[in-house]
């Protein structure tokens, strides 16, 4: 409970619209993985209703973050993907992070932090598994 506490260890609050919240990093992280997302896509990937992806894109598209596209496959279904500002509000939520990390890992040995990467990579593929949604997929 305290790591999930912390996963904004390194970035002050921001009220500009700045920071990513937890969803939208979410949400931003997975389509730049996987690529283009349908709605469908995404209500599987993250086994959540489609209203709540409904809403959790809409947002992302009203700050400029995603932006809907027509399938690069041919299929019917819109797709999602990141915009110029999404990728960049991205990376610098993605850097803050790891600059937190960073902190709370300075006294730490390579071999420490080796294992606790270890651990933590088994411990959320086993929870992704336990829910029918392995990660990362095949």
């Amino acid at each position: 409970m305290v790591l999930g506490r912390h996963q904004h260890m390194g970035a002050p609050s921001r009220r500009d619209g700045g920071e990513l919240d937890r969803s939208a990093y979410i949400l931003l992280s997975r389509i730049r993985i996987e690529g283009p997302m349908s709605i469908g896509q995404l209500s599987e990937a993250f086994g959540l209703d489609t209203s709540t992806i409904n809403r959790q894109t809409g947002a992302a598209l009203k700050a400029g973050l995603l932006e809907r596209i027509p399938d690069p496959e041919g299929g019917m279904a819109r797709k999602f993907r990141l915009t110029g500002e999404g990728e960049r509000r991205l990376d610098e939520a993605r850097a803050t992070a790891v600059r937190g990390l960073e902190r709370v890992l300075a006294d730490w040995t390579a071999e420490e932090v080796a294992e606790f990467a270890a651990y933590l990579k088994r411990f959320n593929t086993d929870i992704e598994k336990r829910h029918g949604r392995p990660w990362p997929r095949p």
